[in-house]
This record gives structure tokens, C-alpha cells and sequence, in this order.
């Protein structure tokens, strides 16, 4: 019996950078809540409802320690973070060096040992409140970038543990991840999981290349050997496993009269356009924002779409506005939707809608009923929930979906109209097909892209990645 397993511990511990809810302590020492947005929340908080299981993560405040708490039939397990190690771990590690490294590099990443450090302490502090949570023989399902180290810190700690891990962004090819200094290392916190998932399988298949050339161990197919020959072996599985939503809660949704009527009054106030195009996007340089502004902007200068009868809503919505880049990306797409409405807006009407804001999900919805055409234009992402949410909106089969090829999304949903966000003349060409899509056509792929993104939601991927991760041979199995 491995040491420290609590006699009251969870079968099911789900590790995440974030708790599913934001914690704040107020002036009287009261302990308040608010339930956190975000793909990740969206996406296990039916799982986890299900599960009465535990939460180990941040509560989104610097330096409060907190005891675990139960929310809506889940053990919440708060880990501390200093403001230094927000600072160094989080923003500086996670979202300066890791994710423009993972993302193709469109933006270059920083590296800096402090950081490393940071990053190390942190991970290894998260292993142990899993570690403190689990039952004997449990499932840990440990989740994206921030938290690689974890599953072997978890294992050798508690190599009694089913361990799970799932990585929410692209994971790069060889040449890219190989900048990294530290790439030994975080390849072989990975390995202590049982099974590693990713969106796509080419991201799987670039992780079992780069553990070929970071390390010795055998590899077959996706399946890495560890302590081949000993009574330690066991069996480490890569695999894709597309995330999606919870698509019939959102096609509810959409469907409901206020929701129906909010999308009408939408159009009725942006002027009842004959074309309504959408974005919606954190704020974020992976998103290709620029590019499709760009595009849209020389569609108005060409003629091809009429700045009287056209408008672009733009929703972006903040996005860690303390790292340097993000600060530039804000100041450069208002600049280019200022010229745009300056050069082609006329009074009472504007081409370009900017909304530097996040919304309510029934607002979202509203907004995603309301559109003729979707845009996500991402130049790198590893799924992009926004284009499931889309489809899962239109119960009416209507609207046109243009997709970049560089989504999780794009292996999954035919009937969009993919694009290289990186040819503006041909995202131009998309965007004015997609715009004068014939209602036929229109339907028909509607109806392709609704098929997949209801039969395949969010309850089917969280339950496709336990069974699996429950199949996989462990030591002396």
C-alpha cells in the first residue's frame, strides 16, 4: 500500500490549472465563489456531476490557501499560488514559452530558468493535492500545457494510480518542440500517464517522434514501452481524442423564444444586414483575428461585399492582458477595425462591430443564431469550441460555417468551408462563397455538420478517454 492514500479518498481526481470556479475572500472573511468560464469547465462539469468526484486546482486568486469545499456534489481541492509563481509559472512559462512554442511559433517564445523553476515547484505541488485526494487504485485524469510534469511526479508518489492526461493545444512536430530546453524533462513527466491524448492525431504522432529522439524506449504504433523486460514494465498509449461540448444543452438552448427572439433584435440593431458575418475569439495572436479583418476589409475595398449591407460582428473577448503580446495584438486589431469603419462606415451604421468583451452563453447563442456566415479563422488551435457551439446552435440548418484547416475541428467537421487563413486572397474567395452560399447547399451541410457535433459531445469524449485510459495494461498486468 503506497504511503499517504486518504481512507476517504475519490475514485475519479481531475488535476487543472484552474478550478472550475473563481475564489475570493471577502473583507468579513467569508469564503465566496463564482462558477468560472472556459472550455475546460464547460466540457468536464457534466463528467464531474456525474462522477462525485474531486477538482485539484487554482482558485484564481494569488496567495489564498484554502481547505477543499464541495460544489454542486464535487470535492474542490484549492492549490496556493504565490503572485510570484502566477507570475513566473503561469504567465511567464505556460504563456511565454510554452504556448508560442506549441503554436507553431507565430509568435516567438521566451525561455528563462526562473520560469522553469517556477514551473517545476508548481507541477510538483499539484501531483500532491491529487495525490492526497485519490483513492487506492484511482483514476487521475491530469489536463493541458500547464501541468506536464504532474503525471510522473503523481507516479512516484502514488504508482498505485490509473493516470490520465489530456492535452487541450496542438502539441508540435519534432523540429519546433526540440527548441525547447527542458524538452527532456517534459517529455518524461508526460510518460509517468498511462494514456496521453491529444485533439488530432498528427499532434499523437509528433509526441511518439519526439519521445524517439529524447529517449531510448521502444515504441510501437502509438504505444511506449517503459522498463521493457522488468517486472516494472507498463505501457504508456498516445491517442487523438477530439474534445467537443455538451451540443444538445446548447441546441436546448438555442432553441428556447427568448434566445430566438434576442437574435432577431440583434439584426434589428445592427440594421438588418443583408449579410452578417461573426467572430468570436479570445483575444488571442493563435486566432488569426488580424488576418480575417484584413480580408474583410479588402472584400469592402474590391466591391465584393457592400460596406451599406455587410457588417462584421467582431467578439473578442480579454485575454491575459499582462503578457506584452496580447497588449500589442489589442492595440493592432483596433487600429485595423478603426480604419475600416473610418474609411467605409457612413452614420448610424458601421461595418466592423467590436466587442472586446466576454457574454453570457445565451447572448453567444443569440449572436450565433443571428449570423449568415462563422468565421474561425484560427492559424493554429488545437479544437476551436466556437465552431461546434455554431453548429450546435442552428437548429434551423441555416448559416454557413468557413473553418481554418489549422483546427482540431477542421478533421471532424465536413460541411465547413475550409480555409488557410494565411492566403488572404483565398479566405477572401470563402468568405464571399460562404456569403452567398445558396440556401440548398447551405442545408445540406448544415445538416452534415449538426449530425457530428450532436452524435459526438462532450459526454462521449470524456467517456472514450476513461475507457480507454481503464483498458491500459499497467505493471504486472
Amino acid at each position: 500500500m503506497p504511503e499517504q492514500v486518504p481512507t476517504d479518498g475519490q475514485d475519479l481526481v481531475v488535476v487543472a490549472n484552474r478550478l472550475p470556479v473563481d475564489v475570493s475572500v471577502g473583507e468579513d472573511g467569508q469564503t465566496t465563489w463564482t462558477r468560472s468560464p472556459g472550455g475546460l469547465v464547460t466540457a468536464l462539469a457534466p463528467v464531474m456531476a456525474q462522477a462525485d468526484g474531486a477538482w485539484v486546482g487554482w482558485g484564481g486568486s494569488p496567495g489564498l490557501e484554502l481547505e477543499p469545499f464541495d460544489v454542486d456534489g464535487t470535492r474542490l481541492v484549492p492549490v496556493m499560488l504565490t503572485s510570484d509563481e502566477v507570475e513566473r509559472y503561469y504567465e511567464g512559462f505556460s504563456n511565454d514559452s510554452l504556448w508560442p512554442l506549441y503554436h507553431d511559433v507565430i509568435a516567438p517564445p521566451t525561455f528563462h530558468r526562473q520560469w522553469w523553476d517556477a514551473y517545476q515547484r508548481v507541477n510538483r505541488r499539484f501531483a500532491q493535492a491529487a495525490a492526497s485526494q485519490a483513492a487506492y487504485g484511482a483514476t487521475v485524469w491530469v489536463h493541458d500545457y500547464q501541468l506536464q510534469l504532474v503525471p510522473a511526479f503523481l507516479r512516484e508518489l502514488r504508482p498505485d494510480l490509473r493516470i490520465g492526461y489530456f492535452h487541450h493545444i496542438p502539441f508540435p512536430p519534432l523540429e519546433i518542440f526540440a527548441q525547447l530546453p527542458w524538452r527532456r524533462q517534459v517529455v518524461e513527466g508526460l510518460l509517468g500517464a498511462d494514456l496521453v491524448g491529444f485533439q488530432r492525431g498528427g499532434d499523437a504522432s509528433n509526441f511518439v517522434r519526439v519521445v524517439r529522439r529524447f529517449t531510448d524506449l521502444t515504441t510501437r504504433g502509438q504505444v511506449v514501452t517503459i522498463g521493457e523486460g522488468t517486472d516494472a514494465q507498463r505501457h504508456v498509449r498516445a491517442a487523438a481524442f477530439p474534445i467537443s461540448i455538451d451540443s444538445t444543452a446548447f441546441d436546448t438552448l438555442a432553441r428556447t423564444p427568448a434566445v430566438q427572439q434576442r437574435a432577431m433584435e440583434i439584426r434589428k440593431e445592427l440594421g438588418d444586414p443583408e449579410v452578417l458575418l461573426l467572430g468570436v475569439d479570445r483575444l488571442d495572436y493563435t486566432k488569426g483575428i488580424r488576418h480575417r479583418i484584413k480580408a474583410y476589409g479588402e472584400l469592402l475595398e474590391d466591391g465584393r461585399l457592400s460596406p451599406t449591407t455587410t457588417t462584421l460582428v467582431q467578439v473578442a473577448s480579454p485575454s491575459r492582458e499582462n503578457v506584452g503580446a496580447y497588449q500589442q495584438l489589442r492595440d493592432e486589431v483596433e487600429l485595423l477595425v478603426g480604419r475600416i469603419n473610418g474609411d467605409y462606415g457612413q452614420v448610424g451604421h458601421a461595418p466592423v462591430q467590436y466587442l472586446h468583451q466576454s457574454f453570457p452563453m445565451e447572448e453567444m447563442a443569440a449572436l450565433y443564431l443571428a449570423a449568415d456566415v462563422m468565421l474561425v479563422t484560427a492559424l493554429r488551435d488545437g479544437m476551436n469550441l466556437v465552431a461546434k457551439e455554431y453548429v450546435a446552435a442552428r437548429s434551423d440548418d441555416r448559416g454557413a460555417l468557413v473553418l481554418s484547416e489549422f483546427t482540431g475541428a477542421a478533421d471532424e467537421l465536413q460541411g465547413a468551408i475550409l480555409v488557410n487563413p494565411h492566403d488572404i486572397a483565398g479566405t477572401k474567395d470563402a468568405i464571399t462563397y460562404a456569403a452567398h452560399l445558396d440556401p440548398r447547399e447551405s442545408r445540406k451541410r448544415m445538416r452534415r455538420l449538426r449530425r457530428r457535433v450532436l452524435s459526438h459531445d462532450v459526454r462521449a469524449w470524456s467517456e472514450q478517454f476513461l475507457a480507454v485510459l481503464a483498458a491500459v495494461p499497467r505493471s504486472g498486468e
